[in-house]
């Protein structure tokens, strides 16, 4: 089974000299690149999991519907947002949508499973921070999902041979048949492989002069769209499941 599944973020406000936008620009940037993702989920008939940044969401409630409305799965993503601020997010989400917020991911366990559970969350999914380095470094610890104090811990995927793990920038540098063994060989390991991208790869850095490293401009924006579609016909091609994180978990 493949958990297919992306963190709706802004672009961080670092610009070029010269180059500038406002938060409204940003926002629309970012909704422009769910939007391809969506198309691109729709012509492959694949099911996904969205997790969106909490400073975030109550800006975009009509897109979080449209996502719904396609089928897909809404669940929040945390970067150090306060457990009231979570709260509130979490409760206007459900009565715009009128769908229950299941899931949480956090690069830093800010806040406690016990915490998580008191807002109704039924799973937790966890990520690591990346870098240059990385991405690439080779992890040993357990993919085994997980049951504490009755919420579903899913940990990052990893390559049971090769030790990589399945983070946002290994899908955006990796040569897609190694990838794609990779698919193969975790699937046949664990059952299932999570993997995740964030919306703002698929920004055109040649038109936005947003200041990031070298390394993560390479594939990004037309290009890692074309990689997801590519991606998406081999999975289809190979008959491999995709699914929801509900789904799969409950």
């Amino acid at each position: 089974m493949i958990l297919l599944t992306f963190n709706i973020i802004n672009n961080k406000k670092e610009f070029k000299k010269n180059f500038s936008i406002d938060d409204a620009a940003n926002l629309e940037i970012t909704q422009k690149n769910t939007e391809s993702i969506l198309r691109i989920l729709e012509l492959h008939n694949v099911l996904s999991t969205f997790f969106v940044e909490i400073t975030i969401a109550d800006k975009i409630l009509p897109l979080l519907k449209k996502i719904i409305g396609k089928g897909h799965e809404i669940a929040l993503f945390n970067d150090n947002s306060s457990f009231k601020e979570i709260a509130a997010v979490k409760q206007k989400m459900e009565d715009f949508t009128g769908k229950a917020i299941r899931g949480m991911r956090q690069k830093k366990e800010t806040h406690s499973i016990g915490e998580l559970k008191t807002l109704g969350f039924n799973y937790i999914s966890n990520i690591e921070n990346t870098n240059i380095l990385f991405p690439f470094k080779r992890l040993k610890r357990s993919t085994e999902i997980l049951e504490k104090n009755g919420i579903s811990v899913v940990p990052e995927s990893i390559s049971p041979y090769s030790q990589i793990p399945y983070n946002d920038f290994v899908f955006q540098v990796m040569p897609m048949t190694y990838y794609e063994n990779m698919v193969f060989e975790t699937i046949k390991n664990d059952d299932y492989v999570l993997i995740y991208l964030n919306a703002h790869q698929f920004t055109d850095f040649s038109k936005y002069g947003f200041a990031i490293p070298f390394y993560r401009k390479f594939n990004t924006g037309a290009k890692i769209t074309d990689k997801l579609n590519d991606f998406l016909s081999w999975a289809n091609e190979n008959e491999l499941a995709t699914s929801r994180m509900k789904d799969y978990l409950f």
